[in-house]
């Protein structure tokens, strides 16, 4: 996190040209997906005193409507679009040819240490607990809960991965690229809901998600020009798919549910991500207005170089103030009672407490290391940074589905069509780290 002196020499020094309301949006939509854990988490004890945690959308049905706000990582992703393009085409213009390892090294350098320390930190934990005979249920279920954020980085570097392509894809068809990416996007829905093929809805996790990242693109290059029509339409699209389609009114997943708007991705989730990008650029106006001021400024400049880092630790925060409750003998109420909302802003204030203390100890992983790019700025490899990005993305969303339990007992879940255990996913994810690490550009420090 940078001091508040630092904070205000790079504030004073941002040039004029810089698009702060992106960075508004980055800082915006996680913290809205942090909140919203915090929130809809439900921890419960039964008669026998068992521990369960719940969510509050499943307790209380009528609040999923609320996901239709609070589901934000669309917006992330569309920011991640627009920061890749931009990224990719300095590192291009600077090295006279192509960037490609330079590109994903400097993109995957603050989003892979950071999770990698979580990885190690939490495996340790987890072992440790399982050798000394288990930590109790809460502890059994934070060792699950808490990888399945992961999810999020492993999109994240898969879409890392294929902006090169997607960019050149872009620059040549333009709207013409997104609407094909939408199209296969629906084409996977009709095969899968009428058709019932197998596996092919695994196909959305790349197609949705992609097709909400090259609206990034076109965001970059001045294209999104009536961005309340995208808006409009999105969430008439959404509203008619949920009403008269098989999709749920959830837009995030909801547990025991047979259709998940979100894993796989559906064409009612792309929907939903063009209705809150068309909403964000129409705010762009106030918004850019709003991050102009020196003093908003410099709290996204602060809250941006600490963000993975909060985002990764977050669930572990809240689970923590849960444990210490019930350490204390101080039962939780039941959710979505009155006991239950009264007692929510003093849980969430804790949470966040947690968090921060969390954040002031492992915020120096998320700024990259000047020693560790000078020691490996003598090798250059497009395809090592390929394998890397690969191996680290399927290790990654491996452990988001196993989790950090069972490592001595062997569990495994299954992730589209093979199962993976937690070992096997850190093995994987540490390698393909290692390989992006390695993977750095010929010419002095660029990446």
């Amino acid at each position: 996190m940078p001091s508040k002196t630092r904070a205000h020499d790079l504030a004073a020094a941002t040039p004029s040209t810089r698009d702060r309301y992106v960075d508004l949006l980055r800082v915006a939509s996680l913290a809205t997906v942090v909140l919203g854990h915090w929130l809809m988490s439900a921890v419960t004890t039964d008669a026998h005193g068992r521990t369960k945690v719940g969510n509050l959308l499943a307790v209380e049905p009528s609040l999923q409507a609320v996901t239709w706000v609070l589901q934000v990582m669309p917006v992330f992703f569309f920011v991640g679009g627009f920061s890749h393009a931009l990224s990719y085409r300095s590192l291009t213009r600077r090295s006279q040819g192509p960037a490609y390892a330079a590109f994903l090294r400097a993109r995957l350098q603050r989003l892979l240490r950071p999770t990698m320390v979580f990885i190690a930190v939490w495996g340790t934990g987890a072992l440790a607990a399982q050798l000394l005979g288990g930590g109790g249920a809460l502890a059994d279920t934070a060792a699950r809960l808490v990888a399945q954020p992961l999810w999020f980085i492993g999109i994240y570097l898969a879409m890392v991965a294929f902006t090169p392509p997607l960019l050149r894809l872009h620059e040549r068809y333009g709207w013409g690229a997104f609407a094909a990416l939408v199209a296969a996007a629906v084409a996977v829905d009709v095969l899968r809901f009428a058709a019932d093929v197998p596996f092919v809805a695994f196909l959305n996790f790349a197609f949705v998600w992609l097709a909400v990242h090259q609206l990034g693109f076109l965001r970059a290059d001045g294209r999104l020009r009536l961005p309340a029509l995208l808006a409009l339409g999105g969430l008439a699209a959404a509203v008619a798919l949920v009403a008269l389609g098989p999709y749920p009114l959830s837009m995030v997943g909801m547990p025991g549910e047979k259709i998940s708007n979100m894993s796989p991705p559906t064409a009612a989730l792309l929907c939903h991500g063009m209705w809150l990008v068309g909403a964000v650029e129409t705010l762009r106006g106030p918004g850019a207005r709003l991050v102009a001021r020196q003093r908003v400024w410099r709290a996204v400049i602060v809250a941006n170089g600490v963000a993975m880092t909060a985002f990764l630790w977050h669930l572990t925060a809240m689970l923590g103030v849960y444990g210490v409750l019930l350490a204390l003998d101080v039962p939780p109420p039941a959710p979505a009672g009155a006991a239950w909302w009264a007692q929510a802003p003093l849980r969430i204030a804790a949470a966040a407490a947690v968090t921060a203390v969390l954040v002031a100890v492992f915020r120096r992983v998320e700024r990259p290391s000047a020693a560790v790019a000078a020691a490996t700025a003598r090798r250059a490899s497009g395809p090592l940074a390929a394998l890397g990005v690969t191996l680290a993305l399927f290790g990654v969303l491996g452990l988001s589905t196993v989790g950090f339990g069972g490592l001595l007992q062997g569990h495994t879940a299954v992730l589209v069509a093979v199962r993976v255990t937690a070992p096997a996913a850190v093995l994987t994810a540490a390698a393909g780290w290692l390989l992006v690490e390695a993977a750095a550009p010929r010419r002095g420090r660029a990446g």
